[in-house]
């Protein structure tokens, strides 16, 4: 297939499929001929605003499938797409309007709320411009054009608009449909924010095999557990909170027979041994794959399921299409062992962040060994450390800029983090430090017990003491019921922090 833009995509969906399910929530389904119809409808409403391409349009809206519809409709406008999560409070989405420029809002009635005092016009969503003739023209639009702002959670500060194009959105499409075997049978359950870049993405791979996206209704383990069931999904996409929840007890996820589940995938962070193990247990037909990725280029690696076992606790290797390079702080590649920052080179590689070239030049620099005479080409520096071994899998290590020294020894948290997870008595952890009386980093450890009413935390004090050393052993827990979660379902690191500083 030959396709450049997200309106290319629908179109070629909607003339080899037209008929077929796009979209289904709650049992109602629109095809991907229906969806187009809704794309021109939106894209014609846009247009009598005076929307244009490069404008940026927000969109405050619940996922449905209008809400794809004006997705694609500010495509078909050559426009540029700012996904806004609903979760949001009013400074959060006033930063992110301001910010990006928005020349127009299109939000539904429960979240125009959040947009009082703005200067923006506000389009409601139930606006049609479908009345007169076919869709308004489209401009030339081409793949390297900018079609979303993506705007991250906003953990190291407010949050940053990273710039995505058509051909990063459709490479990422093309490259994960292609690794998780997608055809046009697949039936995909939504449950991850489209603000989100792995739920976005979701929506996208689905489309590009031309199979169905069947949206959740509810985060709510039993309700998954039903839709599982009901809408007979293939696949199911989630970030480690979620798998805690469908694992833990009262969950009925042991219970049900799923026999059209062929697969699972996780982002967004490591997820435990234990839960991976209960995953399998309960449904071993299930393949389930590992990724690691950022939004400043999609996904970068995943681990195979049949690689689980010999690789565990692998971020895997590099995605189709792309390279991943080990670089020391001289930018050389690191030894197998050597810790280093994970760099991604690849045709998912994002334009840059939106109006902020400070923090584009730090994270998108020139390819580090260049080939002589071609056009620059470059390259994400993650800020993520990770090690490969002696067969190039990758372990992540942490972040560059959350490590700290104890008792003059660099460490950093996730090492902590990951060996108390490996205790089987909790099912989440944040480490941080605090300076102490004496000027010294005292290591602090946030925890969610596995079982509340039967965790006792001296359980947790003695397996420290008998499995890190010395200058990794937290001076403090603290015990929580529930971490709070970023709009994208992570655990919200910054806030966890801050309450307990």
């Amino acid at each position: 297939m030959s396709l450049y833009t997200l309106t290319d995509l629908l179109d070629e969906r909607a003339t080899t499929r037209a008929f077929a399910p796009a979209v289904e929530r709650a049992g109602e389904a629109v095809t991907y001929s229906e969806l187009r119809d809704l794309a021109h409808g939106s894209a014609a409403a846009l247009a009598a605003q005076g929307v244009g391409k490069g404008d940026r349009v927000a969109l405050l809206l619940p996922r449905s499938h209008e809400a794809l519809g004006w997705v694609f409709g500010i495509s078909h406008l050559g426009a540029v797409a700012v996904i806004v999560h609903e979760s949001l409070k009013r400074q959060q989405v006033d930063h992110i309007v301001r910010h990006s420029g928005t020349r127009l809002v299109v939000a539904h009635q429960r979240a125009r709320k959040l947009l009082a005092g703005s200067e923006v016009p506000i389009l409601p969503s139930e606006a049609d411009g479908r009345a007169g003739g076919g869709p308004p023209p489209s401009p030339p639009v081409i793949g390297q054009d900018l079609a979303a702002l993506i705007y991250t959670s906003g953990s190291t500060g407010l949050p940053k608009g990273v710039m995505v194009t058509h051909a990063n959105l459709l490479a990422g499409a093309r490259i994960v449909a292609d690794y998780l075997g997608l055809t046009a049978d697949d039936r995909t359950l939504s449950l991850l924010p489209w603000s989100f870049d792995a739920g976005l993405n979701q929506v996208l791979a689905t489309f590009w095999a031309g199979g169905t996206l069947v949206i959740g209704s509810s985060a709510y383990a039993p309700e998954i557990c039903r839709t599982l069931v009901t809408a007979r999904i293939t696949g199911l996409g989630g970030v480690p909170p979620l798998w805690e929840a469908l694992v833990r007890s009262p969950s009925p996820f042991f219970d049900v027979a799923l026999p059209h589940l062929r697969y699972v995938t996780n982002t967004g962070g490591a997820l435990r041994a234990g839960t991976v193990d209960s995953i399998r247990r309960a449904h071993p037909r299930t393949q389930i794959y590992l990724m690691y990725g950022l939004t400043e280029a999609f996904r970068s690696t995943y681990l195979p399921p049949e690689l689980i076992d010999r690789y565990p606790g692998s971020l895997g290797q590099a995605i189709p299409d792309t390279e991943i390079m080990v670089l020391n702080e001289s930018g050389a590649p690191c030894r197998p062992g050597e810790v280093g920052e994970l760099v991604h080179r690849g045709p998912t590689v994002a334009a840059g962040y939106w109006r902020d070239l400070q923090a584009t030049t730090k994270v998108f620099r020139p390819h580090p060994s260049p080939v002589s005479g071609s056009t620059p080409e470059y390259v994400v520096y993650s800020g993520d450390c990770v090690r490969a071994d002696s067969d190039g899998f990758l372990y992540y290590v942490g972040r560059m800029d959350e490590q700290f020294k104890s008792r003059g020894i660099r460490v950093n948290p996730f090492e902590i983090e990951s060996a108390l997870l490996h205790s089987g008595l909790i099912s989440e952890s944040v480490v941080f430090t605090e300076v102490d009386e004496n000027g010294e980093n005292e290591i602090v450890a946030a925890v969610v017990p596995k079982a509340t009413d039967s965790f006792d935390v001296e359980q947790l004090i003695a397996y420290t003491h008998a499995s890190l050393p010395t200058h990794q052993q937290p001076a403090r827990f603290h015990v929580d019921t529930e971490f709070p979660r970023t709009s994208s379902g992570k655990t919200d690191r910054v806030t966890v922090k801050r309450r307990l500083r």
